[in-house]
């Protein structure tokens, strides 16, 4: 994508037509938050004058101390392939930093803290890029225009019409995202009635970060006008594939892929290894932030293709982490446990540092395993020192809270909020009574 200066937004806002700028930012949550404005106030949103109620949004502030400022990034600047309004005109979208009423970086801003995070690295002499695979949904609407769990059709992995009839929502979608300058480079049917995934270009982690964001408003909207409801919850049909977003990561120093040695075995560094190892050691501790929700772990069970060992390998796609084949510039470690619903900046802040981590204390990753892990028995896995993730929110919530390095990726605001919310959303969960206990217990007991 252009990179675009306050001087370039506004001469193309001119030429463009923009009527309308959708100022994007996302709360601690995950959510994205959107305030549009008119074009005419452009120029104080690219200035950070742009006032807001942060007592609103979850995790920021409280209300005596309301006021806050969104500070619009040029750089992620572009045009919504859709008309603002009947008389025309077009809509933009800027992504933005949250700041304080002084003008200095919010501590609570999901994006902040991903920059944070990216300035160690490079103070090590590092740039991180990822590359996201965001899967999902697609559900029928009812006849109130609620969304349903009825698929549209009973397509499989890399199925095409007329068994995929989802095919043409997808084409639309991927057609919007390349008219916002991104690159996709794939885009199929998935394994699960009803589930998609499109793929697009790896970038700067915290570009990769901000397209998440946008691709998910995209999919939404072009999912609507196919009468169709797109979701992003992890595992909305029992019995089925969940979707995930595995994140594809890597190291460079400037044009050079630090992950990539010629001369080791198999073309992993020393940095790779290390780094491998940091996602190993502390994978326990940010499972709370990569898979967030309650539903979240309904994906991660065994026998649908979701990893729930702490185990890498190469080209095997049980453990947590696979190594692509593919080595030189596309070098890189494949995370598979992360889910759609997590918050992207904050999910890539946290893996970097646990990557980090490893480089800076040198780890060592315990001998890739090429078996079937799911096939392992308890003890197989026992002897191979093989853990397994978190099975609950609760559970990943407690290895958070022991995991110190994980905690200062996120900062202390943002580290205690999360946690205090998620603890309420696992207890509320818990004290509920589900359609599932009814059912097999209501007329027995």
């Amino acid at each position: 994508m252009p990179d675009y200066t306050a001087e370039d937004v506004l001469r193309k806002c001119d030429e463009l037509n923009v009527r309308f700028v959708h100022l994007q930012f996302s709360d601690i949550l995950g959510v994205t938050k959107n305030v549009a404005i008119p074009v005419d106030q452009v120029e104080k949103a690219l200035d950070g004058q742009l006032l807001f109620d942060g007592s609103s949004i979850h995790g920021f502030v409280r209300i005596e101390e309301s006021d806050m400022l969104l500070k619009a990034d040029p750089a992620t600047f572009a045009v919504f392939p859709w008309k603002a309004n009947d008389k025309g005109g077009s809509t933009a979208r800027l992504i933005c930093d949250v700041l304080n009423p002084d003008g200095t970086p919010f501590d609570g801003c999901p994006r902040t803290c991903l920059k944070r995070v990216l300035a160690e690295a490079s103070e090590m002499g590092y740039m991180m890029y990822a590359g996201p695979e965001a899967e999902f949904f697609l559900f029928h609407l009812d006849e109130d225009g609620r969304p349903t769990t009825r698929t549209h059709d009973q397509g499989s992995y890399f199925d095409l019409s007329p068994v995929d009839l989802g095919e043409a929502a997808r084409r639309d979608m991927v057609l919007a995202l390349e008219d916002m300058g991104f690159e996709v480079e794939a885009s199929h049917h998935e394994v699960a009635p009803g589930q998609h995934e499109i793929d697009f270009r790896y970038e700067d982690a915290l570009t990769a970060a901000d397209n998440i964001l946008t691709f998910k408003v995209v999919v939404r909207t072009i999912a609507r006008r196919h009468n169709l409801h797109a979701t992003f919850m992890p595992k909305p049909v029992h019995g089925v594939n969940g979707s995930g977003m595995h994140t594809h990561q890597s190291l460079f120093v400037g044009e050079r892929n630090a992950f990539y040695d010629p001369d080791a075995p198999n073309g992993l560094s020393r940095v790779c290894l290390n780094y491998i190892a940091g996602l190993l050691r502390h994978a326990r501790g940010f499972t709370a932030v990569t898979n967030p929700l309650v539903n979240s772990y309904k994906r991660l069970v065994p026998g649908y293709e979701a990893p729930v060992n702490v185990a890498w390998s190469y080209r095997n796609r049980s453990p947590l982490i696979r190594v692509p084949s593919r080595r030189g510039l596309s070098t890189r470690a494949e995370l598979r446990s992360p889910d759609p619903s997590a918050n992207p900046y904050l999910a890539l802040a946290v893996t970097l540092k646990a990557g980090l981590q490893g480089i800076k204390e040198d780890l060592e990753p315990p001998p890739p395993v090429d078996r079937n892990v799911y096939e392992l028995s308890e003890k197989e896995r026992r002897e191979l020192g093989i853990a397994s993730l978190p099975g609950s929110l609760e559970e990943a919530l407690d290895e958070l809270e022991k995991d110190e390095v994980i905690q200062q990726a996120l900062g202390e605001h943002i580290f205690e909020y999360f946690v205090n919310a998620k603890r309420i959303e696992a207890e509320v969960y818990r004290t509920q009574v589900h359609e599932w206990e009814l059912d097999q217990y209501l007329a027995v007991f």
